[in-house]
């Protein structure tokens, strides 16, 4: 019986990390040409100084081909499956053993949860993210690295070996306490009213899984879509620091944006101020991460349902 018990556990957690890798690649592929122009505004590369989301996207296509758009994007990958499919999945246990600690109608147990789970996943894959920042960084024709592998060597030996690919790791843990505390948080909360308040609108039966209700894609995006605009306006100048710390040691101008998080913070404000600086890139932050966060959810939720790993809310009487 505890064998079964033990094997049964196990099929979950595959399961959960087998969704939340999807969802995650999914959703980074989707807005991966917005995550590009990002990346270049954010850490004002010398091409787009004066661009906006528009015309960065064009400068990039006219001058570097519509592929890319795309750079880094296999890094990304790389990344996000195990990053999304630890994230997901820790906060399924984490959720599990906090549920009900701050009684039966709080949510404070989903934002907990959902902080430590990005705090996990981000700890367990930092290196890759700053790999696909420095690949993402670079123009056509100025290539410093030629591929991932030699991008971790050349940093590894070159600026400090493993404290070099965790650069920017302290403002990336605590920007990740809002923002994935928060995205769980919200999503939760509002997937919650949404079953509880509007479920004729939001909600289709689940017989096949729990005997209750599930959302609705619809509803899955729209809620997806809310948390993460929550969640980003919140974390957002702890993004934008990771960024630069990231990127410092690429150009001689940058190196002292690589010393500390807070010295980082003091710089882009004294030199950019808060809307060029601090929230440079927040435009188009929104328009990839309402999508990204709302197929990400989606996905998961969706991917659940297919595997028969329990999403909806009974209905209470």
């Amino acid at each position: 019986m505890m064998e079964l018990k033990s094997d049964r556990r196990f099929e979950i957690i595959c399961k959960n990390l087998l969704c939340g890798g999807v969802a995650g690649m999914l959703s980074k592929t989707t807005v991966a040409p917005l995550d590009r122009i990002k990346i270049l505004l954010q850490a004002h590369n010398k091409h787009h100084e004066s661009h906006g989301v528009l015309k960065g996207l064009r400068h990039v296509v006219s001058n570097e081909g519509a592929f890319a758009l795309y750079k880094g994007n296999g890094a990304q990958m790389v990344r996000i499956f195990p990053y999304a499919a630890i994230q997901f999945t820790s906060f399924e246990i984490y959720k599990k053993y906090l549920d009900g600690v701050f009684g039966e109608t709080s949510h404070i147990d989903k934002f907990l949860a959902g902080a430590a789970a990005g705090l996990t996943s981000v700890t367990c894959t930092y290196p890759l993210d700053t790999i696909r920042a420095r690949l993402a960084f670079q123009i056509t024709g100025e290539h410093v690295y030629t591929g991932i592998v030699h991008a971790a060597i050349t940093i590894f030996k070159e600026e400090g070996g493993t404290r070099a690919l965790y650069r920017g790791f302290t403002p990336t843990l605590m920007g990740m306490i809002p923002y994935a505390g928060l995205s769980f948080y919200c999503f939760e909360y509002i997937k919650y009213g949404f079953m509880k308040y509007l479920p004729k609108w939001a909600c289709n039966k689940c017989e096949k899984n729990t005997g209750g209700l599930v959302l609705t894609i619809p509803a899955k995006l729209v809620s997806g879509g809310l948390a993460g605009a929550v969640a980003q306006s919140i974390s957002y100048p702890l993004d934008v620091t990771r960024r630069r710390m990231q990127l410092a040691m690429m150009n001689p101008e940058t190196h002292h944006y690589a010393k500390s998080m807070f010295a980082t913070l003091v710089n882009i404000y004294k030199e950019h101020g808060i809307v060029r600086g601090l929230y440079r890139g927040m435009s188009i932050n929104y328009m990839r991460a309402i999508p990204m966060v709302a197929v990400s959810f989606s996905t998961y939720e969706l991917s659940k349902q297919f595997l028969n790993l329990d999403t909806g809310l009974k209905d209470k009487k």
